[in-house]
């Protein structure tokens, strides 16, 4: 009882940490800019949207519009992605069991790049401005069931080969849009380029509702079977014997991979490494359970992926750098440690 007590403790502590990094982060990333807007000024918009007046309101009706219009669209976007690659991180680590498994292993990132680029160089958009998010989604998903089912054999699909394939069908993607990239226009090529990093720049508000659609059920999903993917680590057999399908279990955790990290990518582009260093690190400081460190994990995302958008847009001054280029330049490091890790202790999990 003791035990239970200090880690239900420590896990508060955690949660009450990572929430304040995230609030940190939200009123940071909604004060920079072009135009200057205090905290207070931030925090007076917010309470008069809920019915609060207070003094604290903005100065004049040109911040309340960068608040509503820019700047906060952004930074729930950067929320609900950040949190939806983490999550999905959690997952792949899981059913995978290794912790250097991150979503883009099954071809949901570089699937979604071949439909963005197919729309972008053949210029679809002019059909309308959602046509390259629903193709960029539709060839994630598409990408990611041709890797899980070409990886069954006997009716069921082993860890390696599932990893083997993802690999075959990255670089056949990656092939793909850079043909794409080659047959583009200049503008099509840069399009593309800035695509594959991923950017929260224009972020609206429509497209925050369906990002945050696809989180609530991807978040929904994970705790779900979070029960399941602790049983999961002990092995297949150990699993199977306790009652739980394995199969379905990992399709489950694909499938909710595909909706996380598709619905994610077709409106910001690739952003690299979240998946992969922030479950990682959650579990470094709170163990293996996987129902806490689903939680974590997804305030932890959408924390850092906020403070990398605030550091993309203050590295160089008016310049919108790609997010991706941030997360990697955290990530790159990130993965060399774990695999450097990974070779003295065989493998196994932090």
């Amino acid at each position: 009882m003791t035990a239970l007590r200090e880690r239900l403790s420590r896990q508060a502590v955690i949660y009450s940490i990572l929430g304040i990094l995230l609030a940190v982060a939200v009123l940071f990333s909604s004060m920079i800019g072009q135009v200057t807007i205090s905290p207070t000024a931030v925090i007076g918009s917010v309470l008069r949207a809920v019915g609060i007046d207070t003094s604290w309101a903005p100065d004049s009706a040109q911040q309340e519009a960068t608040l509503w219009a820019i700047r906060f669209p952004r930074v729930v976007m950067g929320m609900l992605v950040g949190a939806s690659l983490a999550v999905a991180g959690s997952i792949m680590q899981a059913i995978f069991a290794n912790p250097l498994a991150e979503p883009g292993v099954v071809g949901v990132s570089s699937g979604a790049a071949v439909g963005a680029s197919i729309s972008i160089v053949l210029g679809l958009s002019a059909f309308g401005a959602w046509v390259t998010p629903l193709l960029a989604f539709a060839s994630a998903l598409v990408a990611t069931l041709f890797v899980y089912y070409f990886s069954r054999a006997g009716g069921r699909s082993e860890v390696v080969t599932l990893l083997l394939t993802g690999i075959a069908v990255n670089a056949f993607t990656g092939a793909a849009v850079a043909f794409m990239t080659y047959m583009g226009s200049a503008s099509s090529r840069e399009q593309i380029v800035f695509w594959q990093f991923g950017s929260l720049n224009g972020s609206l508000w429509s497209e925050v509702g369906v990002v945050a659609i696809g989180c609530a059920i991807g978040l929904v999903g994970a705790m779900w079977i979070s029960r399941r993917l602790d049983l999961l680590a002990l092995g297949d057999r150990s699993a199977f014997h306790l009652g739980v399908n394995v199969e379905r279990l990992r399709y489950a955790g694909v499938l909710l991979t595909v909706v996380l990290v598709g619905v994610s990518v077709a409106f910001t582009g690739v952003i690299g490494f979240v998946g992969l260093v922030v479950p990682h690190m959650m579990r470094m400081l709170q163990g293996p359970a996987h129902r806490p460190l689903i939680v974590s994990s997804a305030i932890a995302g959408a924390a850092l992926l906020v403070f990398a958008d605030v550091g993309a847009r203050m590295i160089i001054p008016y310049v919108d750098l790609p997010i991706g280029v941030i997360t990697s330049l955290i990530g790159g490091p990130y993965f060399f440690y774990l695999l450097r890790r990974a070779r003295k202790t065989a493998g196994g999990w932090a």
